[in-house]
């Protein structure tokens, strides 16, 4: 049996997957612990393989059918590859992940670039911050879609992740060329590193940056509609925000603060709680008044953000917001976020024009 587990482990790769059960393979002396998007990764409880021989041993795990996992073996408080599966993505902190999809998942297909279909154009700006954000300097990519039409603009917090990562410029091509949205321009803003969870945590001075440096940016060079809304007594903005993680509690904190403005929310795994503490977010959902906003929401089933998201949700519905709420199965991470990125930009988007 364990001579097969290891034949098969070489040929298929790891893990194994039969039904809904993925199973990790390991062949040595000694088994590491196993991390993963499953069980909270350092800060939870590290799986311990069982022994089928005195060098080969398994962990088996249950997970929905359309399931993207990300994990390590973990040793000494160190990540060690995993020599069975050659599928790897960076973390954003310098480490790289395993992956696989369980039978029932995939990468969206709209992530891939597809002939004949007209690319946007992205062009690579440097705007100074007046002190409205660290640094001197802050880069901004803007995409400019495939039309001479005036159109909305879409502006993403972490936006150069996005763009590599998330493959936001080509999903939004091929979206456009299926006519499933309507042309919209994009400004991706870059983050401020070491200074990102300050800036994106409900901070004034940075909507100060987005108001007196980014819009001004997108206007002098994209053809943009007007941000407001005509024809309603209570006119909401044209253009949207979106975000992940801190970007994504920065999304919702953007379109509360500035409805005129941004009428459209796309927050991924939103961050709007610290451990136990919840941010001013709550309070403005809270104490403002229901506004006619287009929010999507969505989340990961494996995060710690589950549960605030929920809460969020369950809040925002009770307030009169009406948001379009979603869980995937999957962690806290761009391949995941990429892959369920096209739902939201379709309600925010579709259907118009």
């Amino acid at each position: 049996m364990a001579h097969k587990l290891i034949e098969r482990a070489r040929s298929n790769g790891t893990p194994l997957i039969e039904g809904d059960t993925a199973t990790f393979v390991w062949q040595g002396k000694q088994p590491p612990l196993l991390i993963g998007d499953f069980n909270d990764w350092e800060d939870g409880t590290p799986a311990a393989l069982s022994k089928v021989t005195a060098t080969v041993w398994t962990y088996s795990l249950k997970l929905p059918a359309d399931a993207y996992i990300e994990y390590s073996f973990y040793e000494n408080e160190q990540r060690v590859a995993d020599p069975f599966n050659p599928h790897t993505s960076p973390d954003g902190f310098g480490h790289f992940n395993h992956w696989f999809y369980m039978p029932e998942g995939a990468p969206t297909p709209l992530a891939v670039r597809q002939p004949k279909v007209p690319r946007g154009m992205v062009t690579r700006h440097a705007i100074a911050t007046n002190d409205l954000a660290a640094g001197k300097q802050r880069t901004v990519y803007l995409y400019r879609p495939p039309t001479d039409e005036p159109c909305p603009l879409l502006v993403v917090w972490d936006g150069p992740d996005y763009l590599r990562r998330g493959s936001l410029a080509v999903i939004v091509d091929n979206l456009i060329a299926q006519k499933r949205i309507r042309p919209i321009a994009l400004a991706m803003v870059a983050n401020g590193r070491q200074a990102r969870v300050i800036e994106y945590g409900c901070n004034e001075m940075t909507l100060g940056f987005l108001l007196e440096g980014v819009l001004p940016l997108a206007r002098a060079n994209l053809n943009l509609l007007d941000a407001a809304q005509p024809g309603t007594d209570k006119p909401m903005g044209s253009y949207g925000i979106m975000g992940a993680s801190m970007g994504g509690l920065m999304a919702l904190y953007t379109g509360l603060r500035l409805p005129h403005i941004f009428g459209r929310v796309l927050s991924q795994s939103g961050a709007f709680s610290m451990g136990s503490n919840d941010l001013i977010v709550y309070d403005l959902v809270r104490l403002g008044a229901a506004r006619p906003q287009k929010i999507w929401m969505d989340v990961g089933r494996f995060e710690w953000l589950l549960g605030t998201n929920r809460r969020m949700q369950a809040l925002l519905s009770a307030r009169g917001f009406d948001p379009v709420y979603r869980e995937f199965s999957g962690g806290h991470n761009y391949p995941s976020w990429r892959d369920d990125l096209w739902r939201g930009l379709e309600y925010l988007f579709g259907g118009e024009g």
